[in-house]
């Protein structure tokens, strides 16, 4: 099977660079399945109904998230017409919309695809109260999922590389993949680990090339050259209008007999107008 998979799509510049290449990649690659991450969507924060219609329409097939699904005021009904095809992180509250995990049918066969956030230095990135630990959690999927899915994918939205690599060896063997994402900037160390699981400590990101991490220049040095109590009064904004963007993504070959992964190229390119 194989599958390619976008790590954060960011803004407007994120969802104009995917409609852009997806489909000539999906001619030319010819995945089984597409799977990008969402949680930055709607102008840097969250997913609105029309950002997530972008993705669909652009030929995405199911979606990941992170620690800002849910700031945007629409999220609820993001995940009432759009649950089926996405997952938020399984270590949120219980009491938060959406599900940690799905199982979906792709080529007749079952695909588990899980999120979990890091907890390394994501403290203070998260409002949704307390994590639950993302080494146990994963634990408590896979004793649930058992044997009804072979194929298995993490997507582990997290801050410290140590985190991401130390989960990569968690589930080694277990796991189909495990995809890091949130950090935006893609890792050279795509691997199959030694007992054939899939890895990467960061996928990268999809949006404006002249940015830092997919804000506009500007606005991300004001809020860097400003003491901490007055960061937060400094507005992150996109490079809305930019034509240079860039993409990331890997592709996964998986053997559908074992679940193990048998090839995982990563790809950061860019794109001009």
């Amino acid at each position: 099977m194989r599958i390619l998979f976008f790590g954060d799509i960011v803004g407007k510049p994120g969802r104009h660079a995917v409609a852009k290449i997806l489909p000539k990649l999906k001619d030319e690659l010819q995945p089984d399945l597409t799977v990008a991450n969402i949680e930055n969507l709607a102008h840097g924060k969250g997913v609105t109904l029309a950002t997530m219609q972008d993705l669909i329409d652009a030929g995405f097939d199911f979606f990941t998230s992170g620690n800002h699904v849910y700031d945007k005021p629409e999220y609820k009904e993001v995940f009432a017409k759009h649950g089926g095809k996405i997952v938020r992180p399984a270590n949120f509250a219980p009491t938060w919309v959406g599900d940690g995990y799905k199982i979906i049918e792709v080529k007749g066969e079952p695909v588990m695809i899980a999120n979990l956030l890091g907890e390394v230095f994501m403290d203070k990135q998260v409002d949704q109260g307390p994590l639950t630990s993302p080494f146990y959690k994963i634990n408590e999927i896979l004793d649930k999922v058992g044997n009804e899915a072979k194929i298995k994918l993490l997507d582990f939205h997290a801050d410290a590389t140590s985190e991401k690599r130390a989960m990569g060896f968690w589930v080694d063997g277990r796991m189909s993949l495990v995809a890091g994402t949130h950090t935006h900037v893609p890792t050279a160390d795509a691997q199959i680990l030694p007992l054939g699981t899939g890895y990467i400590t960061d996928i990268g990101m999809t949006g404006g090339a002249h940015s830092v991490i997919g804000v506009k220049t500007e606005s991300a040095l004001e809020r860097f050259r400003q003491h901490d109590i007055e960061r937060k009064k400094v507005a992150l904004e996109m490079p809305e209008d930019d034509n240079h963007f860039e993409a990331a993504y890997v592709l996964i070959e998986i053997d559908e007999a074992t679940g193990k992964c048998q090839n995982i190229k990563s790809t950061a390119i860019p794109i001009y107008e």
